[in-house]
């Protein structure tokens, strides 16, 4: 029987008073654990593993300018996400005028800013719809972790949460036609990055402490060899975690996260640019390419074994209005894509058989989240669409930002933050009687 729990002898004083004090420490570990997991609910882009996925009751379906808790201006412009670490918020930032680039810490409370970061950086060509804050960071209890980007170079960075420089680490030059966005995840102690340009191009993972190099693993190098994906992990049964990383020109690949080593490769998923990040659905990979001019397609390959001789193999395919930029959900049984037109996507996860396809209108870089059951899309012209996400297509609301927006939304404490070009908005945190109720007409 656990001594905590032990019932005292009446002779035994002193054990009579140390069963309070355990019941008190393991109060204390219970809150203190509990408001680490409150606080790591949105550490990286589209949160948990990548899955773009929130439990939060508290998110209104519609609202209007005056149900915001908050929104601030931010200087320069973006279009990475914020990332959460319990009241704090953090994102970046780029002003071309300035040529600086811009860490922010932002208040989850009232969205003051508590502390920016500026680091000098030389403006460079990027395509249009890019921008020079386009790398979302990933944070943990000590620190945040930052990806910025130039011809010259490519550069891994530290800060505490008060702003103090850690640590920076200069991984080479950096060749794109469209500039940086690829952003880092934290995985065991380490800051796992995909740095495939078309220079020289490998996948690195660097201790969170000190920057130090922990594996490196070359990958090829091509004249459009870049690719945007953010990496996640692949949990199989009875086997160790894997790394998951899309580019086009290795496919979709399993990465031993303890050397770097490639496990497996489906070397021929794509052949087009990988901008869209892995999404696992049950046992299979998600993930997809495209182009401007068109030709995207979504891939669902079944893992190769790390230990053993299956290798990994093509599922199925969807062709039919796929996504290029916005990565899709995974949600139980289902699998819900948003294409950069407008047209949303729910599939059977397993079989990729369609059950509906249906058009909102609109054109998305952000990627959908899903939160309580709904969609929420966020159009490049800030118009967030709230979708049900069941086996029958039905839009529940259509909200306005008002300004351009490419970030996907992030959702932590049980409320959702959206970043548009310029500004910050919070909006939900009420108890479910006092949310909005949503119009089944609308």
């Amino acid at each position: 029987m656990n001594r905590c729990h032990r019932m005292p002898e009446r002779s035994d004083y002193r054990r009579t008073m140390k069963a309070p004090l355990c019941f008190l420490r393991i109060a204390a570990w219970l809150i203190i654990t509990g408001l680490a997991s409150e606080a790591q609910e949105w550490t990286r882009f589209r949160g948990p593993n990548g899955s773009g996925i929130s439990e939060a009751k508290t998110i209104p379906t519609r609202w209007a300018n005056e149900d915001f808790n908050w929104k601030v201006a931010l200087p320069g412009v973006g279009h990475s996400s914020p990332v959460l670490w319990g009241d704090r918020i953090f994102l970046t930032s780029a002003d071309e005028r300035q040529m600086q680039f811009i860490v922010l810490c932002v208040s989850t409370e009232d969205g003051r800013l508590l502390w920016q970061k500026t680091f000098p950086f030389m403006p460079h060509r990027k395509h249009a719809n890019n921008a020079f804050a386009a790398s979302t960071p990933t944070v943990d209890a000590q620190r945040v972790y930052l990806n910025r980007t130039e011809p010259g170079h490519n550069r891994l960075m530290a800060l505490t949460h008060r702003g103090e420089l850690v640590w920076e680490k200069d991984l080479g030059p950096h060749r794109t036609q469209h500039a940086g966005g690829a952003s880092p995840i934290l995985h065991a102690g380490m800051v796992v990055l995909a740095n495939e340009q078309d220079g020289e191009s490998f996948l690195v993972a660097v201790d969170t402490r000190t920057g130090a190099t922990r594996w490196q693993t070359p990958r090829q190098t091509g004249n459009s060899a870049a690719a945007y994906s953010t990496p996640c992990v692949y949990q199989p049964k009875a086997e160790r975690p894997v790394l998951i990383f899309n580019s086009e020109m290795h496919g979709i690949s399993g990465v031993a996260p303890e050397t770097g080593k490639v496990l497996w490769e489906f070397a021929s998923a794509f052949d087009k640019r990988s901008v869209s990040s892995p999404v696992i659905a049950g046992e299979l990979i998600i993930g997809s390419c495209g182009s401007g001019g068109g030709g995207n397609y979504v891939v669902a390959v079944r893992p190769g074994e790390a230990v053993g001789d299956r290798p990994p193999q093509r599922a199925y395919e969807i062709r039919r209005s796929a996504p290029y930029v916005p990565t899709g959900v995974a949600l139980g049984e289902r699998l819900f894509l948003w294409s950069d037109a407008g047209i949303v996507t729910c599939a059977v996860a397993a079989s990729g058989e369609i059950k509906w396809q249906e058009r909102v209108g609109g054109n998305f870089f952000s990627s959908p989240v899903c939160v309580d059951g709904r969609l929420f899309g966020v159009s490049t012209r800030g118009e967030v669409v709230v979708v049900a996400a069941t086996d029958h297509f039905e839009v529940l609301a259509r909200n306005s930002l008002d300004e351009q927006t490419h970030s996907t939304p992030a959702v932590a404490g049980g409320r959702m933050y959206v970043r548009s070009l310029r500004q910050l908005f919070s909006i939900g945190g009420k108890v479910a009687s006092d949310l909005p109720v949503s119009d089944p007409g609308s």
